[in-house]
């Protein structure tokens, strides 16, 4: 008989080509996971951006360029003062010996109005301004703006009776009614020695309350790099002087309506007005 050929031995089951089948089935089942994990990475990083986002951007407002708070609406004020070099705008102009600012700066008191005679003045210039109006109103007024003077003189180191109320002095009511005239877009920064030349101090008394009854329409010191913002809150006092060193601004109001008054001193006697009174 012919002796017979025999082959390779044949290799069992449990080889390494059933080991690398197996292998290549698990790679294979792994692919999805992994897919399906790095798309779970993917989109945990986007909603982690997104979250740093809306809080940064919620800390710093409608204005991305707003980098300090000076005052907040939650704030109860005794009083804060910031000192900053004086511009060269009032070299323009006739000066007071005691009165033109040579201390230059801006401040900002919750103690000076309350809040009920904020509400008060409110009342008479809200969404139907008064035609009619007694002494007590004008007192009221009057009452006000002698805090403010004295607010002023003190913090600026001045004497009261060096200082004269003048124009304009106005009520201002701003809602997020688009503008219809240059003259609405009270948004944009100016100077308010440029704007008024008698103005050498300037004051906003507050009548509403920001977040509360308005959003947006913070007032803004423009400084490079290290803006400073104050929120409204009714009763609020916030002065400075006119020159270029307080560069400001008003944010748009982007709800609900911002109440305010504008009041002015002048170093100036033939500048001056005088208080309204009852005719």
């Amino acid at each position: 008989m012919a002796p017979q050929r025999r082959g390779p031995p044949r290799v069992p089951e449990g080889s390494s080509a059933a080991e690398r089948r197996r292998a290549n089935s698990a790679k294979k089942d792994r692919l999805p996971q992994e897919s399906q994990r790095t798309w779970l990475r993917t989109v945990a990083l986007g909603v982690g951006l997104a979250l740093i986002t809306f809080l940064l951007w919620s800390s710093l407002g409608t204005s991305d360029d707003v980098a300090e708070v000076l005052a907040r609406r939650g704030e109860v004020l005794e009083g804060r003062f910031i000192e900053v070099p004086c511009s060269e705008d009032y070299d323009g102009h006739r000066r007071f010996e005691g009165c033109t600012p040579r201390k230059c700066g801006r401040g900002v008191t919750d103690m000076v109005i309350t809040r009920e005679e904020a509400e008060q003045i409110r009342r008479y210039f809200g969404d139907k301004v008064q035609n009619i109006f007694s002494e007590e109103d004008f007192q009221l007024y009057r009452d006000v703006r002698q805090k403010v003077q004295l607010t002023i003189a003190k913090a600026f180191g001045i004497r009261a009776s060096l200082l004269y109320l003048t124009k304009p002095t106005f009520f201002s009511r701003i809602n997020s009614t688009e503008a219809q005239t240059a003259h609405d877009e009270y948004w944009h920064a100016h100077v308010d020695k440029v704007t008024y030349g008698s103005f050498d101090y300037t004051s906003l008394l507050y009548l509403s309350d920001y977040s509360e009854d308005f959003g947006g329409g913070r007032f803004v010191f423009m400084e490079e790099g290290s803006n400073k913002t104050v929120e409204p809150r009714a009763g609020r006092v916030s002065f400075f002087t006119s020159g270029s060193e307080n560069l400001h601004r008003v944010e748009k109001v982007l709800w609900g309506t911002r109440y305010a008054i504008t009041i002015a001193f002048t170093c100036n006697p033939d500048h001056g007005i005088e208080d309204p009174v009852l005719t």
